[in-house]
Formats: C-alpha cells, structure tokens, sequence
C-alpha cells in the first residue's frame, strides 16, 4: 500500500531571505509573488499589520490553486511605538542605528499556513526583541560599509555581522528574526501532516 501523496508546499514570498529560511526545513517548495497591497490601514498596529498581510499574502497564492499550502509571512520592526522600515540608503542606516544604540527594538512576524483544498487556515504573531549595546559612529559606519544591510528593516543582518551590534536577544525562535519562524511554521505543517523529518 503506498503512502498518500504530501501536499504541495508554496511560499508566497520572493525574499531570498525567507527562501532560504524555508530551506532549513525542506528544498521542495515552490515560490510565488503574491499580488498584495501592503499598505498599512488607519490605526493599524505592527502586530495587526504582519497578521493582515500574512494572510492577505497566503490567500492570494492559493486563490490560484486547487491543492497544496501556501506559507505567507510578513515583518515588521518596531522602535518606541513606531514601526521602522528598511533604510535604503547608508544615510539613513546610519541614522537609524544610531536611534537603536543602547536600546531595544521588536520584530514583529506575521506566519500563515493556508490549505488551498480545505480552506483551513493557521495564523501567529512571532515577537522577537533586540538589544543594541551602545554604539560608536565609528562602529556604525564600519558596519555599514561591511555589510550593506539597506534592503533589511533595523539597518542589520542578524544573520551575519550585525549580530555583533547586540547585547541580548530575546525570544522563541531566531529564524522569525530573519523572517520566518521556523518553529511555528514546522507545528503548522505537522497540524496538516506534513512531517519534515519523514517526507
């Protein structure tokens, strides 16, 4: 008797950061741009935005499918109440580690799990915090012009030398850092029977 066949796996994402994150677990996915307005709404909170967007992003792709699940995941930074974006220039990198020096920012990752046969959906806010030890511009701009984090929310990569910005890192699960909580999203699979250790 053969085993049923697993479900296709989709990550509504063309980040090479989360791609690669997706990849710790399993290298059988497909990726997917979904068409999503990431505009924030009126009021809306880091938290309620990422859980908005994860979603929003997860259905889009399975909208167009009739099997399979779809990942879906969105982050914010947030630093004294203000949700941070990505720097795009040194400048403005430069700028905003200087704001994080001696103090702590939050990420904040919206995680979806969407079924595109059964409609079933699984959703999470991941919070992961970071504390800056004080900085020196020195400091600052030599990693700036090291690692070029312009295209990272925070002006850093946790991944590689930007971990030697911090003090402390709290929270469940590193990966959400980055932008995908691994953790989170292997319990979701093994909910749908997706077992990464045995596929």
């Amino acid at each position: 008797m053969t085993e049923p066949a697993l479900p296709t796996l989709y990550l509504a994402s063309t980040s090479s950061y989360r791609r690669q994150l997706l990849n710790k677990l399993t290298t059988e996915f497909h990726t997917a741009k979904p068409q999503v307005d990431e505009t924030p709404l009126a009021n809306e909170t880091a938290e309620q935005l990422v859980h908005r967007l994860a979603l929003a992003k997860a259905q889009a792709v399975a909208a167009g499918l009739s099997s399979g699940l779809v990942i879906g995941s969105d982050q914010m930074a947030v630093f004294n109440q203000h949700i941070i974006g990505k720097p795009h220039t040194a400048e403005n990198a430069l700028a905003q580690l200087r704001r994080f020096s001696g103090n702590s920012v939050t990420f904040v990752t919206g995680l979806a799990l969407v079924n595109a046969q059964s409609g079933n959906i699984q959703l999470c806010v991941e919070p992961f915090t970071v504390s800056f030890r004080t900085l020196t511009d020195a400091e600052i701009t030599a990693y700036i012009t090291r690692e070029q984090p312009l295209d990272c929310a925070g002006s850093f990569k946790s991944e590689g030398l930007g971990i030697s910005l911090f003090s402390k890192l709290s929270g469940d699960d590193p990966n959400s850092l980055i932008g995908l909580p691994l953790i989170r999203l292997n319990q979701m699979l093994l909910n749908e029977g997706v077992n990464v250790l045995l596929k």
